[in-house]
């Protein structure tokens, strides 16, 4: 008797269990297939560009995982719905029900909204993506997930930022396509500028004809030359197209080579400012012959006497 009373419930039980196991492998499947296309479509383009592209192995991670995480979410919730009609609870009132709250939310949900439509224009026009390192808010950071309501950073210090899509007002990609890592050598007045641009132009290159670096070069340095003149030194401009992400090692690099060889040059390090008024005080000579100068180069040239 007993067991008769419980059979229905325990047939209904095991068919909530079914259908949420189901649910279950479903995703799992789901998820496998994604990766799968993706993979497979990512290399038919890598094939078609005759090499391997970081932005399409980017795009694919990112649109990968939103889809994944979005048909999670419907089968979840077909699963609870079918479920709680397994139990023998009316989904209809519970639908029409649902109707009208979501209705009601969504007047009091415009942030909601606006994060997710923001979401989807970042997704759709391809302006970030899983593994970019970027600039968001002026918060700099490495992207490590992409949703529809939100874009999560991890800054250098580990600390992680999240970003409601809809409040992104400034984004900056450093790793879309290609980078570029912009030297800024300073060399001091009395030493030869043309000499460091040499030196700046063959470390470049070293780098560039070498492992593990030959990879990452795109094109070789463009030296823009004598770019400001300090109080104390003047500067040397130039930079380096590399892959996306890999300009700070290859710029690393190319400045320890840089200044090695400046060094071996006999090329002087530049004087701090506080350190050359220090010197022009202690010489008292120096600092007259210094305004005497200054005073020549700004009272205008007296007029030529008539023959």
């Amino acid at each position: 008797m007993f067991w008769e009373r419980l059979q229905p419930f325990a047939l209904v039980l095991a068919r909530v269990s079914v259908i949420l196991i189901g649910a279950f492998l479903l995703t799992l499947l789901i998820n496998r297939l994604i990766r799968g296309v993706w993979t497979s479509v990512t290399r038919m383009l890598q094939k078609r560009q005759d090499g391997s592209d970081v932005e399409l192995e980017k795009q694919a991670a990112t649109l990968a995982g939103i889809l994944q995480k979005t048909s999670a979410v419907l089968i979840y919730a077909f699963a609870v719905l079918t479920s709680l009609r397994e139990l023998g609870y009316d989904m209809r009132p519970l639908l029409a029900g649902a109707g009208v709250v979501g209705l009601a939310i969504g007047f009091g949900a415009q942030n909601l909204v606006r994060d997710v439509i923001g979401g989807f224009f970042l997704l759709l026009e391809n302006q970030i993506r899983v593994s970019d390192v970027v600039v968001i808010n002026d918060t700099p950071g490495l992207v490590e997930e992409i949703n529809l309501r939100t874009t999560v950073l991890r800054d250098s210090e580990g600390t992680v930022h999240v970003f409601p899509n809809g409040s992104i007002a400034k984004l900056a990609n450093r790793t879309q396509e290609y980078s570029f890592y912009v030297f800024t050598i300073p060399v001091a007045y009395s030493d030869d500028p043309g000499e460091a641009m040499r030196i700046l132009a063959s470390a470049a290159g070293d780098v560039a004809g070498e492992p593990p670096f030959k990879d990452s070069v795109l094109a070789p340095v463009e030296i823009f030359g004598v770019d400001q003149l300090g109080e104390s030194h003047i500067t040397i401009k130039g930079r380096i197209k590399t892959r996306p992400g890999k300009q700070w090692e290859v710029g690393r690099e190319i400045n320890r080579r840089v200044r090695d060889r400046m060094q071996a040059a006999g090329m002087t390090a530049p004087v701090r400012s506080a350190q050359t008024i220090e010197t022009v005080n202690a010489n008292p000579e120096l600092l007259r012959r210094l305004i005497r100068d200054a005073l020549d180069e700004r009272l205008p040239a007296p007029p030529a006497k008539k023959s």
